[in-house]
């Protein structure tokens, strides 16, 4: 008999995680800073079907529960272009003590050194926020 000749693989093994569209290197899923992040303070926010199922894609931005429950989505799934639009500073500053527990250890400290949002407090990202709302527009 021939020997067997070895298939060249194309693909390699990926896990699941590898698959899901939220587990992009967090250097390239995060904005740069705090001040990318432009998300509004009001209203509600309809999200893409890539981050939430059908029918449950309305989020009222005043409501604290329901803010923070898609802000939680929206930066472990989120793309870039996603939580800076989605995610507003001040708001993300205000809710980080309840968010940061919801979060994997790994991404939780990447949003605080990211963000500046200090571990479990967020005074950080405020200052940075309205520093960018303060500069003359270029």
């Amino acid at each position: 008999m021939p020997p067997i000749a070895r298939r060249s693989v194309i693909i390699g093994t990926m896990s699941v995680a590898d698959l899901l569209p939220g587990r992009l290197g967090l250097a390239r899923r995060l904005p740069g800073d705090a001040s990318d992040l432009r998300g509004p303070v009001k209203g509600v926010i309809m999200l893409p079907r890539h981050l939430a199922w059908p029918g449950m894609r309305e989020f009222d931005v005043s409501d604290d529960r329901i803010r923070r429950s898609m802000y939680g989505i929206v930066l472990t799934q989120g793309k870039r272009n996603d939580i800076a639009r989605f995610v507003n500073a001040g708001l993300l500053s205000q809710d980080w003590p309840v968010i940061r527990e919801s979060l994997e250890p790994r991404l939780r400290r990447r949003c605080e050194r990211q963000f500046g949002l200090g571990g479990r407090g967020g005074d950080d990202v405020a200052a940075t926020a309205a520093r960018g709302a303060q500069e003359p527009a270029s």
